[in-house]
């Protein structure tokens, strides 16, 4: 990954403005930038043509001046101690707009998502994605396809890989139940140890701050050093400060609740405080603070599947935001279009997917008396010929106990509607490539 060009030094580049009698130039060059279209950074200028004549050194001074006066300061700090800020500018404001309307706050849904009866497999879904793709994104080599089968069967995971996806499944699924607590720093390790339990390279790893002698720095692929986290001596003190920031305790002024989401994300990998698994613990945490401030539609989102999609985009943003004096802006709005589009994502699917399941309650009219979860399976058993469901599995994707899931898989082999048989030592109940013929007969 290439580290963008630091930027020079904002005074030392106004001085020399001022010098050659050209900065008034800026004063009213800057009022143009008030609607700009992106946010650029001192590297991207480089390929692109300054207005009004400028230089690439005139145009970035104007661009500062005006963001400057703008940026608000939040209390993480970089190693020299010196502070974090951003600003709201006309892309941040509109994303801010867009989100609040799809996220859970002013959002009409289709019926599905809001019938407690039928939610269970959209919350499931969404939890699935998240926790493989969040876990690919580190790393992991688990196909999607080979994931997924793994979570719905509720097999034990093979390989480290498949640990790392179980782990992030069950760290989601927590959250949920954690959404109406304060962060503490407990918490934080508790998350933590959820993630990365029998996952890690150091043993003893899980759920606790990383030491001194444990020396780590983040690089890419090539092993070129992108970021160098603050030292472990720090490590407490910072997270206390987190935790209080995410609280609301700080700072003394109002932060959208999705921009102190996205900061906090930013926070706990920019700290990197344990040895490995910072990235998904950053990302749980964000959608703790989304859930926590009522955003209730997150439960539903995955924001890893669209970061997957572009991952040096998303290594970009915080070093753009390292390298241009600590400006979040970057990070902000790289994020807030992640979350707009994760949000398009889901109302697409939802969408999809009620106009699935309108057309196999056509075929289950014969069926009235099926439960809501015997409905959802033979919704994807239809479009799934050949797959095996277990009762572990069918436990899970309902949050039901054993003897629910057992009677409700039986009772669908009774019914002609699955093929029971043996698979090793568990109970398989598969589902037949004519099943949709076996449906229309008995309407």
């Amino acid at each position: 990954m290439r580290i963008p060009e630091t930027p020079p030094p904002f005074p030392k580049l106004t001085q020399d403005i001022a010098q050659r009698g050209r900065f008034d130039v800026l004063i009213e060059t800057q009022r143009d930038h008030l609607k700009a279209q992106k946010y650029y950074h001192w590297d991207d200028l480089k390929y692109r043509t300054a207005p009004g004549g400028l230089t690439r050194e005139e145009w970035w001074a104007s661009l500062k001046f005006q963001r400057i006066t703008t940026r608000r300061s939040v209390p993480l700090r970089d190693k020299g101690g010196i502070l974090f800020s951003f600003g709201t500018p006309d892309l941040v404001t509109e994303l801010l707009h867009q989100i609040d309307r799809n996220g859970g706050t002013l959002i009409q849904l289709p019926e599905p998502v809001t019938n407690p009866s039928e939610r269970d497999r959209y919350v499931v879904r969404s939890l699935m994605e998240e926790a493989i793709t969040s876990s690919q994104l580190e790393g992991a080599a688990t196909t999607r396809e080979v994931a997924k089968k793994m979570l719905a069967e509720g097999r034990a995971p093979r390989d480290r890989s498949e640990r790392m996806i179980l782990n992030n499944y069950v760290t989601m699924r927590r959250i949920t139940e954690l959404k109406g607590e304060a962060l503490t720093p407990e918490l934080v390790l508790n998350v933590h140890r959820l993630v990365s339990e029998n996952a890690l390279d150091v043993a003893d790893g899980a759920g606790r701050l990383r030491r001194a002698d444990e020396r780590i720095d983040v690089a890419d692929t090539d092993g070129q050093v992108l970021h160098d986290p603050p030292p472990a001596e720090e490590l407490s003190q910072r997270l206390q400060a987190m935790c209080d920031f995410a609280n609301a305790k700080t700072p003394d002024y109002f932060i959208h609740p999705m921009i102190r989401g996205i900061i906090l994300h930013f926070w706990l990998a920019y700290d990197h405080p344990f040895v490995d698994g910072n990235g998904r613990t950053a990302r749980a945490l964000f959608y703790w603070q989304m859930l926590h401030a009522g955003y209730w539609l997150f439960e539903f989102v995955s924001i890893s599947q669209i970061l997957r999609k572009a991952p040096v985009q998303y290594g970009t943003s915080f070093l753009q935001t390292e390298t241009d004096d600590n400006d979040l802006t970057y990070f902000i709005l790289h994020q807030a279009e992640v979350i707009r589009k994760a949000l398009k994502e889901l109302h697409d699917y939802v969408e999809r997917k009620s106009r699935e399941t309108r057309t196999c309650m056509r075929l289950l009219g014969g069926f009235a008396d099926l439960n809501h979860r015997q409905q959802a399976l033979l919704t994807h058993a239809v479009r799934h010929p050949g797959f095996i469901y277990h009762i572990a599995g069918h436990m899970s994707r309902h949050g039901i106990v054993y003897d629910t899931a057992r009677l409700d898989l039986l009772d669908l082999a009774k019914r002609g509607l699955l093929a029971q048989r043996k698979t090793g030592r568990a109970l398989g109940f598969i589902a037949p490539a004519n099943l949709e013929q076996r449906l229309g007969k008995a309407g």
